[in-house]
């Protein structure tokens, strides 16, 4: 890569520029944690069908040949899901964190494990009550459901909601929990789990002095963000809600700009 696509930043980013440096030179090794769906992917139509931008793809390849720089995809989707659609990072978190893969091995929350079942007869219930309606998904990830609007027709997305929570209180009482994000309901363990924990967790791994980052577009992201500042920097991709990373961008794009800046202006200011 040349100097011009490494060394410039979103205009988004620009003005953060100093303060970014000025973080990661309070480290000696860097932990980069994004999301997946509208970080890396951007969002599409049909959950099945995202795939990684190619140059974030590649910027993330160059930042994880990094041996002062540790990768990892803290996800939504079930853990075999996103680890078959991006196999560039060390580390992988699932289900919102409720499964890790790292060092060799997976470690699953027992609470989620326990409740898998009752998960899996909500889903197939939401499969049966909400047929009728017009292009709604149940997706079953095993630990967490989610419920896909986005190409639900407007006036039909109410009913879908009241439906979802009324079944998630009917069959699994307060096992469950429902909260929502972009054009979803996700469906999960009522249990103070979420990707932050994930990120903490993998950050223990790594000396003490590691800077952590975090990149991610939607409201399960913020705990993530909390874990990570201010001692490391959090990205929200998008800016249409209050959010509790330090900085700000638009798309995948911008996240791609950001990846290839950290793998050479970036890294350049750990100790």
């Amino acid at each position: 890569m040349n100097t011009s696509q490494t060394d410039s930043l979103p205009r988004s980013l620009e003005d953060d520029r100093p303060a970014l440096r000025s973080t990661l030179e309070g480290g000696s090794h860097l932990l980069a944690c994004l999301d997946f769906d509208g970080t890396l992917a951007p969002i599409v139509e049909n959950p099945d069908e995202a795939t990684p931008l190619t140059k974030a793809e590649q910027a993330l390849e160059g930042l994880a040949a990094d041996p002062e720089v540790t990768t990892a995809i803290v996800s939504g989707r079930a853990l075999a899901d996103v680890r078959g659609r991006i196999d560039t990072p060390s580390i992988y978190a699932g289900n919102h964190g409720l499964e890790l893969a790292r060092n060799g091995s997976l470690a699953v929350h027992p609470i989620a494990r326990k409740r898998a079942d009752r998960l899996d007869t909500v889903c197939a219930v939401l499969e049966t009550v909400l047929e009728p309606v017009p292009n709604v998904r149940i997706e079953n990830k095993r630990l967490t459901g989610t419920v896909h609007l986005r190409s639900v027709p407007a006036a039909s997305r109410p009913v879908v909601r009241r439906t979802t929570r009324e079944i998630v209180e009917w069959i699994a009482g307060d096992d469950l929990e429902l909260s929502s994000g972009k054009c979803i309901l996700e469906i999960g363990p009522s249990i103070q789990w979420g990707k932050g924990d994930a990120v903490e967790l993998i950050a223990a791994d790594l000396p003490r002095d590691t800077i952590p980052v975090y990149v991610g577009d939607d409201v399960t992201d913020e705990s993530a963000f909390r874990a990570v500042e201010p001692e490391g920097i959090g990205v929200r991709v998008g800016t249409d809600r209050s959010t509790d990373a330090s900085v700000q961008v638009r798309s995948p794009e911008d996240v791609t700009a950001f990846l290839r800046w950290l793998g050479s202006d970036g890294v350049d200011h750990l100790e």
